[in-house]
C-alpha cells in the first residue's frame, strides 16, 4: 500500500514561474511558407489532456515548453501557483484520470498498466489489487459495493473486497467446441455385444460410470462454456447485482475485399504493401447481442425483430425501378452499442442503430425474457447523428438522460423507465455538445453553442430542466472539467488568434478565469495575427452561411476561398482553428493583398440536423452552391474581380475543389485539391454510406457526387497534391483521375505526389513543398 505523491515532493525537472515561458526570443519577420510550415513547436506547444488530482490540490496536463521531441506531464499546484514537471517515478504513482467511484464518492477503482487499483480518497492510500501478466481492466463496483467486477482477457470476474476471493463470471472460449466422436451402427453393436458377453468388462464399465457421476457431483459450479467460433467478442458487461451478463459477437463478412496501399520508399529498398480498408458497399459484419443468466446458466440471443419500424425501408429505394415490395417485411440488420445498467441493476438499456443508418433506437432490455422495448426511436431518411446521439447517463436508479435531434437540434431529454414519463430539458436553435453529471446527480453541466454558432460555453442546469446558468464568459471556446469538490472549473480556452491555454475559475456565473499557462513563443507573439471576421453570407436558397473573412488593408483584387475538410466539421468559429497552418497561410495571403473566405458550408457541424444532412445523396450540390454564393458575395460586397477567385482545401475540401472546377467552370480561376476524394465509391463505408447510401443500391447519388464523372468540365487551372501512402483517401484516387484527365486531353492541371506522406502530412518539407505550389498557383493564375 502506498500514498499519493505530494506535488511539493515531485522531482523538479523544471520549475516555471508564470507568466513568462519563452522558447525563442527572436522576432518573426515577414511570413513565409518555410516559416509557417516548419515543425509547429516553433509556435510554442499548447497544454493538452488536462485533469484534476483526486484531492483537487493540483491539475495535471501534457505540455512541452522546452520544445522537446515529445510532450511531458506537468502539474500546477493551486496553493503555490507553480508549475512543475512530473518525474517518471512520480508519474507511475499518480492514479489514472479515468475510473469508477462508489456511490458515496469516497473510493475510486481504476486500471493502470493492465493492473487494478483501489484508492481511498479520504486517506489517499492506494491498494494494488492485481499484479499479473494478463491485463485487467474496466473495474466497477457491484451494486452492494462488496465486490469489484472487472475484465481479464476475454472474461469477466468478480473480486470480494474483504477477502480478495475471485470468481469467474463468464467462460468465453475462442474457436469451436470439438465434437465428441460418434460411433457408427456397427461400432455400437460391437460394444453392446462385448458388454453382454464379458462380465468383467460390464463391471468395469459400471464402475467408470459411477466414478464419473461422483466426480461431476463434486465439481464446483463453473460458468457456462461459450465458444466464439469465428466471431469476435465485444463489450461483455455484468449487471451490478451480478445476475446477468450481456455481450456482443461480431462476425466479419465473408468476401469483403480489402484494398492495398503500396509503399515505395522503405528501409528494405523493396516496395512493401500496406493493408488498408474495404470500400463502401462491401459486405458488412454481422452483430449479435446475447444475455447470459448466471443463476440459470443459460444464454439467449436478444433479437431486434420487435423494434418499432425495424422493417421500414429507406424512401430513396422508391426512385429505382427494382421491385422493393418483397423487402418491406425484412428485418433490417442492426448494430448494438453496449448495455447500460442502472446502479442497482433493475434496468438495462441498449442503443441500437440500423445498418442502413436511418434509425437509432434506445431500448429497454428485459432480462427475464431477453426482449427489447423501445423507449425512443429517432428516424431520419438521411442518416441519424448529431452530438451525443450514442451517449446515455443515469440521472437516478430509474431515469435516463439522452440526446436527440428530434427537434432539428441535438437537445437533452430524460425518460423515467418506471413511469414512462418523458421530458425535454433543453430547447432552441442551438446544440448541446457535451454533458457532465454532478456527483450528487442534481445538476447537469453541459457545453453548447447557444450564444453563437461559433462560440462554445458551459452551463449548468437542474436535472429537471429549467433555467440554464452560463458559467464561462470569454469569447471563444471552453473545454471544461470540474474539480473533485465541484467548486472550480479547469478550462482549456482559445480565441481565433490565441492557441489553447489553461485557466482556473470558481464554479460561479461571472467569475473571473485566471490564466495558469503561457505557451506561446516570443517569435510567434511578435507577429500581429489577424482576427478574421465571423460573418454570414446569404445563400441562394435564403439560408445564412457562417464564414470567416480575412480582408487585407490593401486589396489586390483577388480572393481565395478555403474549404475545410471532413465535411462534418466547423471552422467558421471564434476559437483557435485546428487548421492552424492554413490560418497562418491565410495571414500570408492577406499580407500579399488577397481576400480570404472560409465557409461553414452545408454539411458542416454546429448548425443542427438540416444543415448536417443538407448534402444527403448529393455531395457537391448545396455545399458547392454555398461556395458559389460565397464567390458572389466577394464580388458584389467586397469588389473582388470575378475572374480572379481561387479555391483550395484538403480531403473533403479537395473533393469540393474538384467539383467546383469540374461542374462550375469559370467561377474559380484556379484550384488546389489536396488529398481529394475523386470517386466516392472508392472511399470507406462508415462515412460514405451515411450520406450516399451504397453504390449498388443508390448509383445515382454516387454518379452525381463523384468528381471523376465530371472531369470533362475542367477549363480552369488545377493543382492536385496527394500523399502516396494515404490509407484514408488512397493515392489511387489521384491516379485514376489523372488517367481520366489524360484521356480527356486536359492540359491545365498537374499532380504533385508525396512518396512518404499519409492523409495528414507529417514532414515539414512536404508541407512546405505543397504550400509553395499552392501559393505559386494563386500568384500566377489570379494575378491581373
Amino acid at each position: 500500500m502506498f500514498h499519493l505523491p505530494n506535488v511539493r515532493a515531485l522531482s523538479l525537472g523544471l520549475l516555471l514561474s508564470l507568466p513568462a515561458v519563452s522558447v525563442m526570443a527572436q522576432k518573426l519577420g515577414p511570413l513565409t511558407v518555410e516559416k509557417i510550415m516548419q515543425d509547429p513547436k516553433w509556435m510554442g506547444v499548447s497544454p493538452s489532456n488536462p485533469y484534476w488530482a483526486e484531492d483537487g490540490s493540483r491539475v495535471y496536463f501534457s505540455w512541452n515548453p522546452e520544445g522537446a521531441k515529445g510532450d511531458s506531464l506537468y502539474a500546477y499546484e493551486l496553493a503555490s501557483k507553480k508549475i512543475t514537471k512530473v518525474s517518471v517515478t512520480d508519474r507511475q504513482r499518480i492514479p489514472s484520470e479515468s475510473g469508477k467511484y462508489n456511490q458515496a464518492k469516497t473510493v475510486k477503482l481504476y486500471e493502470k498498466n493492465g493492473d487494478l487499483f483501489y484508492l481511498d480518497l479520504a486517506t489517499r492510500q492506494i491498494r494494488q489489487m492485481t499484479n499479473t501478466v494478463e491485463s485487467e481492466n474496466n473495474p466497477t463496483f457491484s451494486s452492494d459495493e462488496r465486490q469489484v467486477i472487472f475484465r481479464r482477457g476475454m472474461n469477466l470476474f468478480s473480486m470480494y473486497l474483504a477477502s480478495g476471493e475471485i470468481n469467474q463470471l463468464t467462460n468465453f472460449l475462442s474457436g469451436s467446441k470439438k465434437a465428441d466422436p460418434k460411433a457408427n451402427e456397427q461400432e455400437k453393436w460391437q460394444k453392446t455385444d462385448q458388454l453382454a458377453m464379458f462380465e468383467v468388462l460390464k463391471e468395469r464399465a459400471d464402475k467408470k460410470k459411477d466414478a464419473a457421476k461422483i466426480t461431476k457431483a463434486e465439481q464446483p459450479k463453473r460458468p457456462k462454456e461459450f465458444y466464439l467460433e469465428e466471431r469476435n467478442l465485444m463489450a461483455p458487461t455484468a449487471a451490478p447485482h451480478g445476475k446477468y451478463v450481456t455481450f456482443q459477437l461480431v462476425k466479419s463478412a465473408a468476401g469483403a475485399k480489402s484494398t492495398i496501399v503500396p509503399n515505395y520508399v522503405t528501409e528494405s529498398g523493396f516496395t512493401e504493401d500496406i493493408p488498408a480498408r474495404t470500400k463502401v458497399g462491401a459486405p458488412l459484419a454481422s452483430h449479435q447481442l446475447f444475455l447470459y443468466d448466471i443463476e440459470k446458466d443459460t444464454i439467449r440471443e436478444v433479437s431486434a425483430k420487435d423494434l418499432t419500424g425495424i422493417t421500414e425501408q429507406p424512401k430513396y429505394l422508391s426512385e429505382y425501378k427494382s421491385d422493393t415490395t418483397s423487402k418491406k417485411t425484412k428485418v433490417r440488420p442492426v448494430q448494438f452499442f453496449g448495455t447500460n445498467w442502472s446502479e442497482d441493476g433493475t434496468y438495462a438499456v441498449v442503443i441500437v442503430r440500423s445498418q442502413d443508418n436511418k434509425d437509432r433506437w434506445i431500448a429497454q432490455l428485459d432480462p427475464a425474457t431477453a426482449k427489447l422495448k423501445v423507449l425512443d426511436r429517432l428516424r431520419d431518411e438521411a442518416w441519424v447523428g448529431g452530438p451525443g446521439s450514442y451517449a446515455l447517463t443515469w440521472l437516478d436508479k430509474e431515469t435516463l438522460l439522452f440526446q436527440s435531434e428530434a427537434t432539428g437540434y441535438s437537445h437533452l431529454y430524460s425518460i423515467n423507465l418506471r413511469t414512462n414519463e418523458r421530458k425535454q430539458l433543453t430547447s432552441g436553435k442551438f446544440e448541446v455538445q457535451q454533458t457532465v453529471l454532478s456527483k450528487d446527480k442534481k445538476t447537469i453541466y453541459f457545453q453548447s453553442n447557444e450564444v453563437h454558432p461559433g462560440e462554445q460555453h458551459w452551463y449548468k442546469m437542474a436535472v429537471t430542466g429549467g433555467e440554464r446558468v452560463k458559467l464561462t464568459t470569454g469569447t471563444g471556446a471552453h473545454e471544461v472539467s470540474l474539480s473533485p469538490d465541484e467548486t472550480k472549473l479547469l478550462i482549456r480556452y482559445s480565441t481565433p488568434t490565441q492557441p489553447w491555454e489553461l485557466y482556473l475559475q470558481e464554479n460561479q456565473a461571472g467569475a473571473k478565469a485566471e490564466k495558469i499557462t503561457n505557451s506561446l513563443s516570443d517569435e510567434f507573439k511578435s507577429y500581429a495575427w489577424k482576427e478574421p471576421q465571423v460573418i454570414t453570407v446569404k445563400a441562394s436558397d435564403g439560408q445564412d452561411i457562417y464564414a470567416r473573412l480575412y480582408v487585407p488593408k490593401k486589396k489586390n483584387g483577388a480572393a481565395v476561398i478555403f474549404v475545410h475538410g471532413a465535411g462534418y466539421l466547423q471552422n467558421a468559429h471564434k476559437w483557435w482553428s485546428q487548421y492552424y497552418r492554413e490560418y497562418m497561410f491565410h495571414n500570408l495571403l492577406v499580407d500579399q493583398g488577397f481576400t480570404v473566405l472560409d465557409m461553414d458550408y452545408r454539411g458542416s457541424a454546429g448548425y443542427g440536423r438540416d444543415w448536417r444532412t443538407g448534402i444527403y445523396r448529393f455531395m457537391g450540390g448545396k455545399d458547392l452552391d454555398d461556395h458559389v454564393d460565397g464567390a458572389k458575395y466577394l464580388t458584389q460586397k467586397l469588389g473582388i474581380n470575378a475572374k480572379r477567385i481561387g479555391m483550395y482545401g484538403g480531403s473533403y475540401g479537395g473533393f469540393m475543389t474538384l467539383m467546383a472546377l469540374f461542374t462550375k467552370p469559370g467561377v474559380f480561376k484556379a484550384g488546389a485539391a489536396l488529398r481529394p476524394v475523386t470517386d466516392w465509391a472508392a472511399y470507406n463505408h462508415g462515412y460514405t454510406a451515411n450520406i450516399l447510401n451504397e453504390p449498388q443500391t443508390d448509383s445515382l447519388a454516387y454518379r452525381r457526387s463523384s468528381p471523376i464523372y465530371h472531369a470533362a468540365g475542367l477549363k480552369d487551372n488545377l493543382l492536385i497534391c496527394h500523399g502516396m501512402v494515404d490509407v484514408n483517401v488512397h493515392f489511387q484516387d489521384a491516379v485514376r483521375l489523372s488517367q481520366r484527365l489524360i484521356e480527356l486531353r486536359k492540359e491545365n492541371w498537374e499532380l504533385a505526389a508525396y512518396p512518404m506522406e499519409d492523409h495528414g502530412f507529417v514532414e515539414p518539407t512536404s508541407w512546405m513543398d505543397e504550400y509553395k505550389r499552392i501559393l505559386k498557383l494563386f500568384q500566377e493564375k489570379l494575378k491581373k
